[in-house]
C-alpha cells in the first residue's frame, strides 16, 4: 500500500519569506518524483492573490511542477480529479473556519481525503496545519477558541504558532483541561510534524531551539517535548543540483 503523509507546519515555510525552505523541499521529497506536481491551496486567506505569487516565486525555481487551485475565482477546479492528479497539496493559512466551510460547500473536502488514499502528499501551514486534525486552536472568529469540525485526517488536536503566539499555549492547555479538546500536538514556528498515515511519525525543524509537544489531559496538563530533526538549512534557493 502506497504510503500517504501528512505534515503540518506550526509556521515557518515559503509563507515567512518569498523562497522555499527546508521544510518546503522536504515536503516534495516525500512525493519520490523527480519533478513532483505540487498544488498550493490559498483558500484560508480568499485566495489572495500576493500569497499565490509568493508560492509562485518560492516554487518555480526548484525541481517541481507548481501549481494552485482557486475556489473564488474562475475557472472553478474539477474536483476531486484535480488533486488525485497531484503529488503533493500544500495548504496556505488564514481562516480555518472560513477555509473548511468553503472546502466542504465545493466538496475539497471529500477530494482531499481521496488523493490522500491514493499517495497524494498532504501538508499546510497554520490553517494548513490545523484542517487535517479533529480539533485545534484558531484565530478565526477573533480571540483564541477551540474548533472540533477539523477533516480529522488525523485524530485528536492541534496548535500552531505554540512560541510566537503568547495566547496559545494557556488557550490549548485550557481547552484540553475543561474537555473541549481532546490531547495532541502543538509545534513551534519553523518545526513540522510528520505523519505517516495518521500515526506521527517524526518533528522536523528549519531553525534552531524550536520544537513540537505532545499535551494530553492529565492531572495537571502533561506538556511533553517532542526533540525535531534539525534540517540542512539552505542559503540560496535550489535550481536543480545547485543546493548550498
Amino acid at each position: 500500500m502506497t504510503d500517504r503523509h501528512i505534515v503540518a507546519l506550526g509556521g515557518g515555510g515559503f509563507s515567512d519569506g518569498r523562497d522555499a525552505t527546508p521544510l518546503d523541499r522536504f515536503v516534495l521529497s516525500l512525493s519520490e518524483r523527480p519533478r513532483p506536481r505540487v498544488c498550493f491551496v490559498p483558500t484560508a486567506s480568499g485566495d489572495a492573490a500576493a500569497y499565490v505569487e509568493r508560492f509562485y516565486s518560492a516554487f518555480t525555481p526548484l525541481e517541481c511542477e507548481p501549481s494552485h487551485l482557486s475556489l473564488f475565482q474562475s475557472p472553478h477546479p474539477s474536483l476531486p480529479d484535480d488533486l488525485a492528479s497531484k503529488d503533493v497539496v500544500y495548504v496556505g493559512g488564514g481562516s480555518t473556519a472560513n477555509m473548511l466551510a468553503v472546502w466542504r460547500l465545493h466538496g475539497v473536502d471529500t477530494a482531499l481525503r481521496a488523493a490522500w488514499d491514493r499517495g497524494v502528499v498532504l501538508c499546510g501551514i497554520s490553517a494548513g496545519s490545523l484542517c487535517w486534525f479533529e480539533s485545534g486552536i484558531t484565530d478565526s472568529f477573533g480571540e483564541l477558541r477551540a474548533f472540533t469540525n477539523g477533516l480529522g485526517l488525523i485524530h485528536g488536536s492541534n496548535c500552531p504558532h505554540y512560541d510566537v503566539d503568547p495566547g496559545r499555549r494557556p488557550a490549548f492547555h485550557r481547552a484540553i483541561a475543561e474537555g473541549e479538546l481532546g490531547g495532541g500536538y502543538a509545534a513551534d514556528d519553523g518545526v513540522a510534524l510528520h505523519f505517516v498515515g495518521s500515526e506521527f511519525d517524526e518533528a522536523l525543524a528549519e531553525r534552531e531551539n524550536a520544537a513540537a509537544y505532545r499535551v494530553e489531559a492529565n492531572r495537571p496538563i502533561e506538556e511533553v517535548r517532542i526533540e525535531p530533526r534539525l534540517l540542512e538549512i539552505y542559503h540560496a534557493v535550489a535550481t536543480g543540483g545547485d543546493e548550498g
